[in-house]
């Protein structure tokens, strides 16, 4: 009887132990469960579709159970979109893209990526849609091919996002509608046009929602396990972060005058050094930067010619006119590129062209000021210092003698007959090392003394205020 005891009690504890084992197995499979978050929020550029690369490569290496793509953009290069297509398309791991937050966008090549993702959601009142393409010239502007050539494109982009409808089972009709058309709907109007899987209010009841769905990647059939998973943000490398800044149109616009600007300083005063290092280190972050967009190149023109006009105006003097008509280049070109491109993702602000095209002008219109007050100002050495001077005759002049001016004794030459000594004079011009002088009256005003002075002067170039010594 105590044997048969003895063995229930055996048995009791091992089926106790096998299922402590299997809860201890299914707990730590839930913990180990993971789910990459990847952010973009704005344009699609290069640096964005690398971005995306490394985050898929990363999941594919760790094992993670999806990749969440939490999307708001208003659209970007074609290229990098291509780009960001192909990784997802090529993923062995499902790519779940959740358009938010609330007032998010998949515009342009947003829903080209949303509708390669293997399951679309979107957050509430969030929009698709604007798929059209717009060429760009080589101008920058949005270009205006002919009909053949337009029907190119758009069949090319209308292919390409049926394809993708095709292959995840969504509303392809509505995809090529965006295209064609440009049309736009909400979250809600998705979901009922097929357009997306789900709307989801927040990121937990996303990956509650798409628990237990199974998609297809290049890997085969893959059934999600996504409830209570941990969220690993991927963010972007230092690299990665101040790249995607530099593609910002206003911080290239910024640099691109800051670069010019330094490189005009150090051309004005060479050897200063510093100017031309900083400046040329602007100018290529800058170029740069307008590489990786879409911009106006005959804006860029019309900058760097406005900065030709101001460095030409240290060397010629032409009392500020190029340093006008530099000011006006700079603000045509800086309006060429507001205007340039066709994407919003990519256009400059206003405030910020307005800011910088004022602070250029008002550098050089000061250097203007300084250099029309120096000139203004009576010589105070050399010769031209001697000009409407008093001097009183020591030597009498018939028509040559002795003058003192200045503390000094000069030989001078009378202009109006013969001057006894004691007489006051007034310098009237230089010969040589002869003063020629003219009886001075009390009576007459030393503003025009100063004037007559002021009118032998020549202006000077612009490029005299950076001379030192």
């Amino acid at each position: 009887m105590r044997y048969w005891q003895n063995l229930r009690s055996r048995c009791m504890s091992l089926f106790l132990m096998i299922v402590g084992l299997a809860l201890l197995g299914q707990s730590g499979a839930a913990a180990s469960t993971r789910v990459y978050l990847v952010e973009i929020d704005g344009a699609i550029t290069p640096v964005v579709a690398s971005y995306v690369d490394r985050a898929l490569r990363q999941a594919a290496d760790q094992g993670a159970e999806a990749v969440v793509i939490q999307l708001d953009t208003p659209g970007g290069l074609s290229s990098a979109m291509d780009e960001i297509i192909q990784d997802i398309l090529q993923s062995p791991v499902p790519v779940i893209v959740y358009v938010a937050p609330e007032g998010a966008r998949a515009a342009s090549a947003g829903v080209f990526i949303t509708y390669a993702a293997h399951i679309a959601a979107m957050a509430p009142a969030t929009n698709i849609g604007s798929a059209s393409p717009v060429l760009i010239g080589q101008d920058g502007q949005a270009a205006q091919p002919d009909d053949t050539m337009q029907r190119k494109v758009v069949n090319d982009a209308v292919a390409k996002i049926r394809s993708l409808a095709e292959r995840r089972g969504r509303n392809a009709d509505w995809a090529e509608q965006a295209v064609r058309e440009a049309v736009n709907i909400s979250a809600e109007q998705a979901v009922a046009q097929n357009v997306v899987d789900l709307v989801a209010p927040s990121l937990p009841a996303l990956l509650d929602a798409v628990d237990g769905r199974t998609v297809t990647t290049s890997a085969g059939q893959v059934t999600l396990r996504t409830r209570a998973a941990e969220v690993v943000p991927i963010q972007m490398t230092l690299i990665e972060r101040f790249f995607q800044v530099l593609s910002d149109p206003n911080v290239a616009y910024i640099l691109l005058s800051l670069g010019m600007l330094g490189l005009f300083f150090e051309l004005a005063n060479p050897g200063s050094i510093l100017p031309g290092v900083l400046g040329g280190i602007l100018l290529l972050l800058g170029l740069y930067a307008l590489g990786t967009l879409d911009v106006n190149w005959a804006g860029v023109l019309l900058m760097g010619f406005a900065f030709l006009l101001f460095l030409i105006d240290l060397y010629v003097p032409t009392h500020g006119v190029l340093t006008i008509g530099g000011i006006v280049s700079f603000a045509l070109g800086s309006l060429l590129l507001l205007q340039s491109p066709a994407s919003p993702a990519f256009q400059l602000s206003r405030a910020v062209v307005i800011a910088v095209t004022a602070t250029i002008a008002g550098v050089f219109l000061l250097l203007v000021y300084l250099v029309a007050r120096a000139h203004a100002r009576r010589p105070q050495t050399g010769k031209e210092a001697l000009l409407g001077a008093r001097a009183v005759v020591r030597r009498t002049l018939d028509p040559e003698g002795m003058v003192f001016v200045e503390g000094e004794l000069w030989r001078a030459r009378s202009l109006a007959g013969t001057i006894p000594a004691g007489r006051t004079v007034r310098v009237v011009g230089v010969e040589g090392l002869v003063l020629l002088v003219e009886p001075a009256s009390e009576e007459e005003p030393a503003v025009r003394v100063r004037r007559l002075a002021g009118d032998v002067r020549r202006w000077r170039p612009l490029g005299a205020l950076f001379r030192r010594g």
